[in-house]
């Protein structure tokens, strides 16, 4: 989401600067940032630029469709505010910046992803992590995680955390649950700390670098 904000894709600062319209994710990927889900975190009537909020339909397809934009740095892209311009008072200058961001539901159970996966880690829950928008790589630490070993579910994995950059994981998602689910959380960037929802469904990647207190394993 937040490489999808105009206020870095606007100065070439986003890995994601001057790719709309080409393949950035897997075909069985799409994505939303929807600020008018009723009684969502992140949801209003109006942007705090005056634009009415609206259903951006960020990724479709795995082809990327828009970007969160707001007028001040809309026009260095020649393009309109689409509600997503937010800040935390008046305090603050306003942006662009997330709402209710995440990836549509798909096809596949949370139990098939499992069962048609010969090795990997399962990662139930996440904790805290970053994102660097200007490279697109992230950091999450796994507060749970199991091993699956010959699609089930084996033991326990205490202390993983993900490593990988955006750009390359979006294009290594081979399966996408039917299971969406969002959580709520705030969001502090230049226009101050925001409520915000994020989520998806279950997703399998085939390939990821996880880091934990034994090394890093693939």
């Amino acid at each position: 989401g937040h490489s999808l904000e105009a206020s870095s894709v606007s100065k070439g600062l986003s890995v994601f600067s001057g790719k709309k319209g080409t393949k950035i994710a897997s075909d069985i990927v799409s994505a939303v940032d929807d600020g008018t889900i009723d009684g969502a975190w992140g949801s209003g009537n109006i942007d705090d630029e005056g634009n009415k909020t609206q259903r951006n339909l960020l990724i479709k397809d795995g082809i990327l469709n828009s970007y969160l934009v707001d007028n001040f740095n809309g026009r260095r892209m020649n393009e309109k505010g689409n509600g997503a311009t937010r800040r935390e008072s008046y305090k603050y200058e306003p942006t662009s910046r997330m709402r209710n961001t995440f990836i549509l539901p798909g096809k596949n159970t949370p139990e098939e992803i499992i069962a048609n996966t010969e090795f990997g880690l399962y990662a139930r829950s996440l904790g805290r992590g970053s994102v660097n928008p200007a490279t697109g790589e992230f950091n999450f630490a796994v507060n749970e995680g199991y091993i699956v070993e010959h699609g089930k579910i084996s033991y326990p994995v205490k202390g993983a955390t993900l490593i990988g950059s955006g750009k390359d994981t979006l294009l290594k998602i081979d399966m996408v649950g039917n299971d969406l689910r969002r959580e709520q959380g705030m969001c502090g960037a230049s226009s101050g700390s925001i409520p915000a929802d994020v989520g998806q469904p279950t997703i399998r990647v085939s390939e990821m670098i996880v880091g934990g207190r034994g090394g890093q394993v693939k």
